[in-house]
């Protein structure tokens, strides 16, 4: 990078540490208790929940790998951020005001008061495990990944000291600060992505042409791949630069009403990096008016990260076709075409200088705050669902503190330590949603029916949890080939994995229900949740911009069906 370059970034860097620094300091006579470490002392504003929500969800694994998608198979991955703008209405017209009404700091929580306390320790070892082994490292090894192709030629001779470096950067604010540091510094953190994000978007685009320009540069798109703004694929309607049917990711109309719905309310309803912002409200009310504000800035996401992606596509290709023969040296990796460099080789070959470091600033920021917030969420289930009811019962304000610091700083060095095992992988956004897929059905089934079905038993959750991964692994075996001209080759179906989360839901659902009503013989348990309309009752904020959201939407599918 250029001597401006490296200004800017200082800049943004500095400023991030400052805010962060400055919001979580402690005022005289005051000591930071759990309540302020975990759930920024339950204050925030709307406009602070809906843009940390944005800037924990969008990181690498967005920039890189939706863009590397977008290069792919093109803008039907969008709908995992369009679709994921209607889940969010869900969540805050129907999850939250239960999760809020019990006073929850994690998810993991609301198990304990539904179920038992055995399931709410098995689900919290999970998902510290899943943070750490999947979440964090992922992250880390992606954001790296990009800046190593930026900072270098994508050799990894800058891996290590980009992993370390994210990894220090998100610790030095998000670990004394806690969730406070890191949704205040989200605000500024959204912004430089979405700022930064346009800046290549628009670079990209303007690249297109001749005369250049952002509206030229999308018509051009879509005349030179009509085909990479399809929505909903027909199967052999995609075939990526590696040879494999986009249809396998992204199964047609079961993307509207099949297994995206399992992969979005899973993520957006019961993450715990995700959904503990919105409970650190000041008031339900100011909760949902967040969610709106998220929903909508979901909807410009795909402009960012997808688009790039595309125009990437475009200007690797030769007659529409992106092949090794075409495709820049960089693209070339030992699996064949490495379809996520597609957005660090937009930087590295068209951003300007000084422009450079604003773009850097803003996949940085990206990366940074979801590590912030996975850290937070992996101190605040160790302490809250671990440590305090099970190691320390009688355990003090401060030393919960001391403990979610000590936590979050042990799952980051292992995080560290793993990120460079994960290799070379084609899709990497695709590859996390697939196996988060083997998962997220069975615990899915698990919270909904003990939102909404009365009569759920904790025997009935505990033995869906349990059956539900062996049967997730039944619908991948066929599907990986992993027992290709055996004489087992029959037994398994071959499915998409959007298709396989469907069926492992619905399965497990059936499971739940079958062994709740043997057991409690049609009684309603004990532990249900008593729903009432006023319950689920929003104000006109909510309801006005969940209609206009919605509007979008239909208008967005019918135009790019």
């Amino acid at each position: 990078m250029e001597l401006l370059d490296i200004i800017v970034f200082a800049a943004y860097g500095a400023l991030i540490l400052g805010i962060g620094l400055f919001v979580s300091r402690e005022k005289k006579g005051h000591i930071k208790d759990s309540k302020d470490y975990f759930l920024a002392s339950k204050a925030l504003p709307w406009w602070a929940i809906g843009a940390s929500l944005i800037a924990a969800n969008i990181s690498a694994e967005q920039f890189i790998g939706m863009s590397g998608s977008g290069f792919a198979i093109g803008l039907a991955i969008a709908s995992y951020e369009w679709m994921a703008a209607l889940t969010l209405l869900i969540v805050g017209k129907f999850f939250l005001p239960i999760f809020i009404e019990k006073q929850l700091y994690t998810i993991p929580q609301f198990l304990e008061k539904r179920y038992s306390t055995n399931l709410k320790s098995i689900l919290a070892v999970f998902w510290i495990a899943l943070f750490v082994f999947v979440n964090l490292t992922t992250v880390l090894y992606l954001g790296a990944k990009a800046l190593d192709t930026i900072l270098g030629d994508g050799d990894g001779s800058y891996q290590m000291i980009s992993i370390i470096g994210l990894a220090v950067f998100a610790a030095a604010y998000s670990l004394w600060g806690g969730l406070k540091a890191v949704a205040w510094t989200d605000v500024v953190q959204v912004i430089m992505l979405v700022v930064g994000g346009l800046v290549t978007t628009v670079i990209a685009l303007d690249a297109l042409t001749p005369d250049g320009g952002f509206f030229a540069g999308l018509a051009y798109l879509y005349e030179q791949v009509p085909e990479k703004f399809s929505m909903i694929l027909d199967k052999g309607e995609i075939i990526t630069p590696n040879g494999t049917d986009a249809f396998n990711d992204l199964p047609g109309i079961a993307v509207l009403i099949g297994g995206m719905w399992i992969a979005n309310l899973y993520y957006w309803g019961f993450n715990q990096y995700i959904i503990q912002r919105t409970l650190a409200a000041k008031s339900l009310a100011e909760s949902q008016k967040g969610i709106v504000f998220a929903a909508f800035l979901k909807l410009i996401i795909p402009l960012i990260v997808v688009i790039p992606g595309i125009a990437a596509y475009v200007l690797n290709s030769q007659g529409g076709i992106v092949s090794a023969d075409t495709a820049d040296a960089m693209f070339i990796g030992t699996n064949g075409i490495d379809n996520d460099k597609a957005y660090p080789w937009l930087i590295a070959q068209f951003v300007p200088t000084g422009l450079r470091g604003l773009v850097l600033a803003a996949l940085t920021a990206a990366i940074v705050s979801s590590l912030a917030s996975m850290l937070n969420s992996t101190a605040t289930i160790f302490t809250m669902d671990l440590y305090k009811p099970i190691i320390k019962p009688g355990a003090s304000e401060s030393q919960m503190v001391s403990v979610g610091r000590i936590s979050a700083t042990v799952a980051l060095i292992i995080a560290v330590l793993m990120a460079p095992m994960l290799g070379t992988l084609p899709q990497a956004f695709q590859f996390i949603q697939e196996y988060t897929g083997l998962v997220s059905p069975g615990i899915l089934a698990i919270f909904m029916l003990g939102l909404f079905w009365k009569r759920t038993t904790n025997n009935g959750a505990i033995w869906g949890a349990l059956l539900s991964i062996p049967l997730a692994f039944f619908f991948k075996v066929g599907s990986k080939g992993w027992v290709s001209g055996s004489a087992l080759e029959g037994i398994f179906p071959t499915l998409p994995f959007m298709d396989q989360m469907g069926l492992t839901f619905l399965v497990t659902a059936l499971i739940i229900l079958v062994i709740s009503h043997i057991e409690g013989k049609g009684k309603v348990n004990e532990k249900g949740i008593p729903l009432s309309k006023s319950l689920f009752a929003t104000g006109p904020t909510f309801n006005i911009g969940a209609f206009v959201a919605c509007i979008i939407l239909v208008v967005l599918y019918t135009v790019f069906w």
